[in-house]
């Protein structure tokens, strides 16, 4: 996984929500932002006023192996095998912070929306989607009310609305062939004698 392969996945998330919550409610000002819930002083941050917060918090590493090996066939006939890609997985909180508690649905509910209607993103949708990232899909995560007040407790705040979402993430190793075999150029038959 490349050094910023984190960071570039949520400010990526972060920019597409935030342009579709601008849209969405035709406003010129940032409404999400990438930010703890709360500060390293046990406070909330100023800056999550009257903002959607996009949170990680967690990631896994995705076990499930592909059981082939791909091949590329090069020009000169040969073949490479290509390095297996790795997938991720982040859990992403997103929390609304607005003082009005109906702005908070508001908005919550408008990130909802949004990842329903681009619940898989990849080059094709979107362009501008950070190098080494080959797709970003994303899926709501139902927890629990206890483990959503759990999550919150150990957290050190106050519930707001929220929900998590499950981001995979599947990369790019950046080196693209991990090996390479030579083409069969010619067959021989051998007969062993008898």
């Amino acid at each position: 996984m490349g050094p910023m392969i984190i960071l570039n996945t949520m400010q990526f998330t972060g920019s597409i929500l935030n342009q579709y919550v601008k849209n969405t409610f035709h406003l010129n000002d940032t409404r999400v932002l990438l930010n703890d819930v709360i500060d390293e002083n046990g406070s909330v941050p100023t800056l999550n006023q009257n903002k959607l917060i996009l949170t990680m918090i967690n990631i896994q590493k995705e076990t499930l192996k592909p059981f082939n090996v791909r091949f590329k066939t090069m020009e000169n006939g040969n073949f490479a095998h290509n390095a297996p890609v790795e997938r991720y997985n982040l859990a992403m909180m997103v929390s609304s912070h607005f003082d009005d508690y109906a702005e908070s649905l508001k908005f919550l509910n408008a990130s909802i929306l949004f990842f329903q209607a681009h619940p898989s993103i990849d080059a094709t949708n979107y362009a501008n989607l950070p190098k080494g990232i080959k797709k970003l899909d994303y899926e709501i995560d139902t927890i629990s009310y206890h483990e959503m007040f759990n999550l919150w407790s150990a957290m050190g705040a106050k519930y707001r609305p929220s929900c998590i979402y499950k981001v995979r993430l599947m990369t790019l190793d950046p080196a693209e062939f991990s090996a390479f075999e030579p083409a069969v150029t010619t067959v021989s038959k051998v007969v062993a004698p008898q």
